[in-house]
């Protein structure tokens, strides 16, 4: 799959390392020259672009013609919106995704402007603090494809059948990614060879099913 990021800060960077992980085709699009710097010490030169990712030339160059998926998580709003909207409207990319800076920006953050999923970071944010009140319940963090999917989150609970195993070993259920773990506060990119620790945060998408499956792997050990 060909994703094209736009915005190459923090989110833009975190999530092309992921996606490069998965075995995927990544394009990232930036033009601030400090961010630039860090993506060129963070990720293969050659999937990087300097360039506005407003512009449909600097799009076309990276060829969003055939981008299944274009990621616009910028700094700004009005960027991510402009993108977006290019993306679908003009060049039919399939799925688009924006990221939201100004809660109060959120409700331009919908179909009308090509947006299939808007991440609303204060929303993903306000969930995660509620999580400390629901230790061992699963979260979600936000559907995707009309509710199909999910972006969930959960708590390693102690004595879970994940902890201590490597992410490779797990029998995840079909249709199961981890997408990433907080530990200790930190980021960690999962890669095969990590190893789950009880009280680890693990981000998952997952549909329904897996979901039910994953929630005994990470779960209390008399629901496995």
């Amino acid at each position: 799959m060909y994703v094209l990021i736009v915005g190459g800060g923090r989110t833009g960077s975190h999530l092309a390392s992921m996606l490069l992980e998965q075995g995927h085709e990544v394009r990232i699009i930036e033009e601030r020259p400090g961010v630039l710097e860090n993506l060129h010490h963070e990720l293969p030169t050659e999937i990087i672009y300097e360039g506005d990712g407003t512009d449909p030339q600097v799009l076309e160059v990276n060829e969003i013609q055939r981008a299944q998926v274009l990621a616009a998580v910028g700094r700004e709003d009005a960027d991510n919106l402009v993108a977006a909207s290019l993306a679908r409207h003009h060049y039919g990319v399939q799925r688009v995704i924006g990221r939201v800076n100004n809660p109060r920006n959120a409700w331009l953050f919908n179909p009308d402007f090509g947006i299939d999923v808007a991440v609303n970071q204060a929303d993903v944010m306000s969930k995660l603090i509620q999580e400390e009140m629901s230790l061992g319940d699963m979260m979600t963090m936000f559907k995707l494809r009309r509710g199909k999917f999910s972006l969930v989150e959960e708590k390693i609970f102690p004595g879970a059948r994940a902890v201590g195993m490597l992410i490779k070993d797990l029998s995840l259920p079909p249709n199961c990614i981890i997408s990433g773990i907080i530990r200790h506060g930190e980021i960690v990119l999962p890669r095969g060879t990590t190893a789950l620790e009880e009280g680890d945060e693990i981000l998952a998408l997952v549909d329904e099913s897996a979901r039910k499956q994953l929630a005994k792997l990470l779960g209390r050990p008399n629901e496995a």
